[in-house]
């Protein structure tokens, strides 16, 4: 006779143990750690998870499950509970304090004791996410915490995105240690789990821990502990049968002495429950069409059984270790057993039991908890299989979904009633909507879940619907989200369609539909040749949405205006349009708009040279972003906006711990690219060419896989030619030069070409020079807007002419002085040491010393050791004291004394030898003219009229010897 139902040792999981005791041992010490548990049902993944927890020495365990709603999940439902748990053990304050600005109102979401959720746009999604994400970091914070979900394999697609991103986004230096289960056998060619898994699998912090069966060995060893011991007379027939699947092992020896074994597997399960008296096992069929977990006043409504009653019923089943009682919970030993029982059912009792929940549902919606109740009603009644009440509680469930960001489940539903709809002849009467509105409101709704394709058919739908003609407003609307849709799709028509919606939207009276269509449109004009109508479009705009009483549009408007006429030189006017927009954005509340207008004024400014003001800008929008929760989103885009202006200010290691605070968020990958990619700026500046190399690197990798603008495209090429140049492969970035002059639009976006064409400038490159068509796209930018473009314009000027041979001084202190206007203290310091070199070659010397110590101090005080040593190494040549230094002697052997490029050091090195330039070329791997040009500029570095000159010269400072 059997002792136990259920092994009380723990059988044959030690290595299994041993994964999980080390990633718990990297989350306490500061290095957060993601584990995957798969595994067929039954092999015991939720004992181990639970074995694991019971020996976590004072770790905070948080659990939740996700519920399977016939073939669907039940949206955020782990989450939930786990948010339930904290509101219950820490109070709604407790749970507040940990919350930035105590806001918890993005959380009734998930559990509407924290009030009314915020109103509902873009952004509501990505607020939750960055809410549970930062509730369970400060958790981790304050005490090393396990977050356990179990049953992935039934999460809906709200659940997976939000693991994702808990996933993905997590802080990596916070005790957090997440382990997630899921069945592997339920894993088919098609499942919304695979990707997911494999994507996850590649993240660093990321582990897949598989269970295996038990073996023959470790089977005895559960059978005697089952049994205390007793011998099993078929335990050959048992490992058989169960194929080391725990589960299977308590099943056989579940049964009586003299029971034989069942057939099937199906039989197997429904044994236990078969050997409960007949009204337990009535209700056990019940209990398994609410799934598998219900609650106690659950079961006691659709039974219509008392506390008492119940409590006698149940007992039996909770002996026999059929259902398991957790708090005011009751769930099945394991979802197999319910699988099995509910599908058993006929279908005629299928359909009755539904039935019965669906009506106590109905009777007393606060059985459960808001949105959970709407949802589960939904469930019932179509299982039930009524059209008339599956309809109409798809649409409130679909209500209850968006309340909750649960885009894909809110698309499902209404997709479900859309379905319905034929069969319930006064459907429109009954949900007080028609056919178009239903179709409509999918659209927006698949737009929001990402699902574009799907929000276009939708529309064409609802379009054929729809006579313009005697709905031109409807229509209008439909045309607006396709166009919207079409546009974050990349698909051609999204201007035809907002056109003709803004047509069919009268001008009188005023409307916010009206204004939204002119905004819409407005904002997606980017040609030059249509800036005329952008601006008038959002003039009328904004117009329009004043007198419709509607701010979120009008702060939309003004921001899409003020970027209109945007003149970097007269950023004056455009400053008090971005305030007042920003005025107006928080005074209605309108998170989205308030984003866009500090994003756009804080790049504005600092197109314009406002470094000071476009940093202040930027800082204080990270902190509203921030306190709204959305560091990791609008907050990690600010912060680029925030580095800029600090690298161009010359505030290098301020612009190093903003990167470094950015990226410890785990940033979407496009703003930790641009984020390494301005610390690679960094690190060129100041000669850390490996880590220059790793992070540009890193950050290509991102860009290589989307389509990027010109103010992304334009720097990365400018670094790549940089690097190379550090490198001394000018072979390559001449040839990198010549591809970007081929193949880039170098006239569209003067504020990210000028910067390109000066680095361009500054490569040794063969004949022919690429000089004319560099002047060439100069020409063709036209006149220069705003003082940092003209700093830039300068600039090319000078450099243009140290390229052709004929340094201009003037032209270099006109530019070193346009970039002290601006404090730029890295351009100006470059800017002076060449005016220095020009003076020199002049025979100048007593000239270029001022402006050549003030290029010392810049270099120094921003810390650019390769500028630095350019400095030093053009003040011992012509013998100028820097600073108050005494004049320096004739220079000694001193690699870096010359102001050689690493390249020119290794050519001046085999010109001292008498090596041709053909020698040359084969030594070094480059062309003979690339060569030719080394070697013109060593003897303009070193005052040399010719090669044997250079030689003396190199021999006399002892420059190789060994």
């Amino acid at each position: 006779m059997r002792a136990h139902t259920v092994s009380p040792l723990f059988v044959g999981r030690a290595d299994e143990l041993a994964v999980l005791g080390d990633a718990l041992a990297r989350a306490r010490s500061g290095s957060a750690s993601t584990v995957f548990v798969g595994g067929e049902a039954g092999v015991g993944k939720t004992r181990l998870v639970r074995e694991f927890t019971e020996r976590s020495d004072g770790a905070l365990v948080l659990v939740g499950g996700c519920l399977e709603l016939g073939t669907d999940g039940l949206p955020f439902a782990p989450f939930t509970a786990v948010l339930r748990k904290l509101a219950r053990d820490l109070g709604h304050d407790g749970v507040a304090a940990l919350l930035p600005g105590g806001a918890t109102r993005g959380l009734a979401r998930l559990l509407p004791e924290f009030g009314e959720p915020e109103r509902e746009g873009a952004e509501a999604r990505a607020r939750l996410f960055e809410q549970v994400l930062g509730l369970l970091e400060r958790l981790a914070e304050t005490r090393p915490t396990i977050l356990v979900i179990e049953d992935a394999h039934w999460a809906d697609r709200s659940t997976r995105d939000l693991l994702s991103f808990l996933v993905r986004y997590q802080r990596s230096d916070v005790p957090l240690l997440t382990l997630v289960t899921y069945r592997a056998d339920e894993l088919h060619r098609t499942h919304p789990l695979r990707p997911l898994l494999a994507e996850l699998s590649r993240v660093d912090w990321v582990t897949r821990l598989d269970l295996r069966r038990l073996s023959r060995r470790e089977v005895d060893q559960q059978a005697a502990s089952i049994l205390d011991g007793e011998p099993v007379a078929d335990l050959d027939l048992v490992y058989a049968r169960s194929e080391g699947n725990p589960l299977f092992v308590e099943a056989l020896l579940s049964g009586g002495e003299g029971e034989t074994l069942p057939d099937s597997l199906r039989d197997l399960l429904l044994a236990s429950v078969e050997r409960l008296p007949e009204e337990t096992q009535e209700l056990m069929r019940l209990a398994a069409a609410g799934g598998a977990r219900i609650e106690h006043t659950m079961l006691s409504a659709v039974a219509g059984a008392d506390d008492g009653e119940l409590s006698r019923l149940l007992r039996p089943a909770v002996a026999g270790n059929v259902l398991l009682v957790d708090g005011e919970t009751y769930a099945f030993r394991h979802a197999l057993i319910r699988e099995a029982v509910h599908d058993d059912l006929l279908p005629g009792e299928r359909t009755r039991l539904h039935t019965r929940f669906a009506e106590a549902l109905e009777g007393n919606p606060g059985i459960l908890p808001a949105p959970r109740s709407a949802i589960e009603l939904a469930h019932h009644w179509h299982a039930a299989h009524n059209p008339l009440w599956a309809l109409i509680s798809a649409w409130h469930a679909a209500a209850a979904a968006r309340k909750t960001a649960a885009y894909d489940e809110q698309l499902r539903m209404l997709t479900r009633v859309l379905e319905l709809w034929e069969a319930v002849p006064d459907a429109a009467e009954r949900i007080e909507a028609d056919h178009v509105d239903v179709l409509r409101q999918a659209v927006t709704v698949a737009h929001l879940a990402g699902e574009f394709e799907r929000g276009i058919s939708l529309a064409k739908a609802a379009l054929r619907e729809i006579d313009t003609a005697t709905d031109p407003i409807r229509a209008a609307r439909l045309l607006r989200q396709r166009g919207l849709v079409r546009y974050d799709l990349g698909r051609a028509g999204f201007l035809e369609d907002l056109r003709t919606a803004v047509s069919l939207v009268p001008a009188e009276p005023p409307t916010s539909l009206r204004a939204q269509v002119l905004e819409n449109l407005s904002r997606m004009l980017s040609d030059p040749a249509d800036w005329a109508e952008k601006e008038s479009l959002a003039e009328e705009a904004m117009r329009i949405a004043r007198e419709a009483g509607n701010a979120d549009i009008e702060a939309h408007a003004l921001v899409t205006l003020t970027w209109a006429r945007c003149r970097y030189s007269r950023m004056e006017e455009q400053v008090v349009a971005f305030a007042e927009a920003r005025k107006i954005a928080s005074r209605a509340s309108t998170y989205h708009a308030l984003m866009r207008a500090v994003i756009s004024e804080s790049d504005a400014l600092e197109g314009a040279g406002w470094h000071e003001r476009a940093a202040e800008v930027a800082r204080g929008g990270i902190a509203d972003a921030e306190a709204y929760g959305l560091a990791r989103t609008s907050g990690a885009f600010l912060a680029i906006n925030l580095v800029e202006p600090l690298v161009s200010l010359g505030r290098w290691d301020e612009a190093s711990e903003v990167v470094e605070r950015g990226l410890e968020v785990t940033p979407p990958a496009p703003y930790r690219a641009s984020l390494e990619a301005l610390a690679a700026d960094i690190a060129l500046a100041r000669g850390e060419l490996g880590r220059a190399d790793a992070l540009f690197r890193s950050s290509r990798a991102v860009f290589a896989r989307g389509t990027y603008r010109d103010q992304t495209i334009l720097p990365q090429l400018r670094r790549e030619i940089e690097l190379l140049v550090a490198r001394g492969r000018d072979d390559e970035a001449s040839a990198l030069v010549e591809r970007t002059l081929d193949e880039q639009d170098l006239e569209g976006s003067p504020r990210y070409v000028w910067p390109l064409l000066l680095t361009c400038l500054r490569v040794v490159a063969p004949s022919p020079s690429p000089l004319p068509r560099l002047r060439a796209v100069a020409e063709r930018l036209g006149p220069v807007e705003g003082e940092l473009q003209r700093a830039h314009s300068l600039t090319f000027t000078a450099e243009a002419a140290q390229a052709e041979g004929v340094p201009d001084r003037g032209a270099w202190e006109a530019a070193a002085a346009a970039w002290a206007a601006l404090r730029q203290p890295y351009a100006e310091a470059r800017a002076l040491l060449g005016a220095a070199r020009a003076a020199v070659a002049a025979g100048e010397r007593d000239e270029a010393a001022p402006g050549l110590s003030r290029a010392a101090e810049l270099a120094a005080r921003v810390g650019a050791p390769p500028l630095a040593a350019e400095i030093g190494s053009l003040a011992r040549r012509a013998r100028i004291p820097l600073s108050g230094e005494p004049v320096p002697a004739e220079p000694a052997a001193e690699r870096a004394g010359l102001g050689l490029t690493a390249r020119e050091h290794e050519v001046l090195g085999l010109v001292a030898t008498g090596r041709s330039n053909r020698e040359i070329a084969g030594e070094l791997f480059i062309s003979a003219k690339t060569v030719s040009v080394h070697v013109s500029n060593i003897l303009a570095k070193l005052g040399a009229s010719s090669r044997g000159e250079a030689a003396a010269t190199a021999h006399r400072l002892r420059l190789f010897e060994r």
